[in-house]
Order: structure tokens, then sequence, then C-alpha cells
């Protein structure tokens, strides 16, 4: 795999393309690698992806998402598990070696530290069926902001250290640029994760301003926001990373254009923003 094909479009860079119409488009732009989601797969079922995406010739960089696993009560626990169980069977039929894993919130009142201290010891559970299935689970650390309803994991650091509590190899963490690029250990804990080979995924957009009322939807194409892609990017390429990079961008303006031209958008960004950086110069 080359830089120049190692470009994978999230599906919900171009979320308002049906399922079936997404995978026909990427592959028709000639770019060769997905990021799938559950709820879009469902769509049309996991079999017709899986066939949809093999007869296309494109690899599936990731799925999207499991996680959430920190309900209140046993009985939501053991549904949460339940699902995650399905999440990684169907990233087993799609060919996806990695399920991104958004860990979830917790309840008001409750005590951030104690829920994120619990993450590992669920992980745990859910590992050896994960490795069973050749999937390896990627946790996702996600902007402070969304620390009280989608993932308690707010830093590279934290993600990594809570993959190693797991005990399972098989666990590793998400670097999604506009999540982490505000950190000042960023680059650290980068190198930390790659020299535990944990690195899973690469995922980029922007940071943009001012933010959405849905604060989801400010991410940005590369290059149209504040985010130092040269230098997270070089941090990646400096682990040894060889897998996709994969633009996942939430962006109503992104989702209206159409599929033609957003693909050339982002690809167009990638080649000048991204694919720059991928490659590790020696120190003379």
């Amino acid at each position: 795999m080359t830089a120049e094909n190692r470009l994978s479009i999230n599906q919900w860079s171009m979320r308002t393309t049906p399922c079936e119409q997404f995978i026909g488009a990427v592959a028709a732009a000639g770019i060769e690698s997905v990021g799938l989601w559950r709820q879009n797969v469902a769509e049309i079922g996991t079999q017709r992806a899986a066939r949809l995406v093999q007869d296309a010739g494109l690899r599936v960089s990731s799925l999207c998402r499991g996680g959430f696993l920190t309900a209140a009560t046993p009985a939501g626990r053991r549904a949460a598990l339940d699902d995650n169980r399905r999440a990684i069977d169907e990233a087993h039929q799609l060919g996806a070696g990695v399920l991104v894993m958004v860990v979830g919130g917790l309840e008001r009142g409750w005590s951030i530290s104690r829920v994120r201290d619990t993450i590992p010891q669920t992980i745990a559970e859910l590992a050896p069926y994960a490795e069973d299935a050749g999937v390896r689970l990627a946790l996702e650390p996600m902007h402070p902001m969304f620390a009280a309803d989608r993932a308690v994991i707010s830093t590279l650091a934290d993600a990594l250290r809570l993959a190693e509590a797991s005990g399972h190899r098989s666990v590793g963490v998400v670097v999604d640029t506009y999540h982490v690029w505000w950190d000042p250990q960023v680059l650290d804990a980068i190198a930390m994760i790659g020299s535990a080979d944990r690195l899973l995924s690469y995922q980029v957009s922007d940071w943009n301003l001012p933010l959405a009322p849905d604060p989801l939807l400010s991410r940005g194409v590369m290059g149209d926001g504040y985010i130092d892609f040269s230098e997270l990017t070089t941090a990646v390429a400096a682990t040894g990373y060889s897998g996709d990079i994969e633009a996942e961008i939430f962006n109503a303006d992104l989702w209206a254009m159409p599929i033609t031209e957003s693909l050339a958008w982002v690809r167009s960004r990638y080649e000048s923003v991204v694919r720059p950086h991928l490659v590790v110069r020696p120190h003379l």
C-alpha cells in the first residue's frame, strides 16, 4: 500500500448517500478503502454490503461503532455486551479488522474517574471474542466536550492506559485529529501508542469555527480549519503505522454536495494536506 492509495472515505463523510450508492461511488472514484457504519450497513444487510465491498475491490478500514459500555444497570451492561458481540460479528463479515469503540458517557451525578476505570474490565470481556473473529478493538478518545454523553476517555494517553489495562493485545487506540489535536501531550502520546503497537486507526478531519449548534457537525475538510496536519501526520508516520488514512468528516455542507464533488474535494485535500507528511524522512 502506497501513500497514494491509503485514503479511506468514512461513510458519514457522505452521510446522505445510501449505502449501496456510497460503496459504488467510492470505487468509481478510484479510492480503494471505506470506513462503514453499522446503521448504514443495516439498510441493505451485512451480507449484501460485504458482497458489494468485495465486488468493488475495496478494503474496509474500520467499522463504526461499538462501545457504549457504561450502562447504569446490570441488564443494560449485558445488553451492551451482546450488541458489541454482534458488532464484532458484523466487522468480521465485512472484512474490517478494526471495530471503533466509542466507550460511552455517564449518568448525571456519576464519578467520571470511576466510570472510566471500569472500561478495561468490560473491554477484557469482549477481547477474546474479537480475537477469535480477527477483529481488533480500537478505543476512541473524544474531545472533552463529549465526555458526558459519548466517551469518558478524552486523551490518547488515557486510551492507551485503558487499552493496556485490558490485558489483551487485540485492544488499541484510534487517533482522530478532530478529537485530539488540542492535547499538549498529543505527540508524545502518539509515539507511546506506536511503541506499544496499539495504533489501529488514523482518522482525519479539521476543526472549524464557529462551532455548529451540534458540535459533531463542526468537522471540516482538511485544510479548512485549525489543525496542524503536518505535525500530527508526521507523528503517526513515525510510529510505522501503515494502515489506511480515514477521512471522517461530519459536515452539512459536504453532505449537501453531489457525492462525486464531495469525494473529489476530500481526495484533493488529502493529497495536498495529509499525504505529503506520510513519508518519514531520515535525519541527515
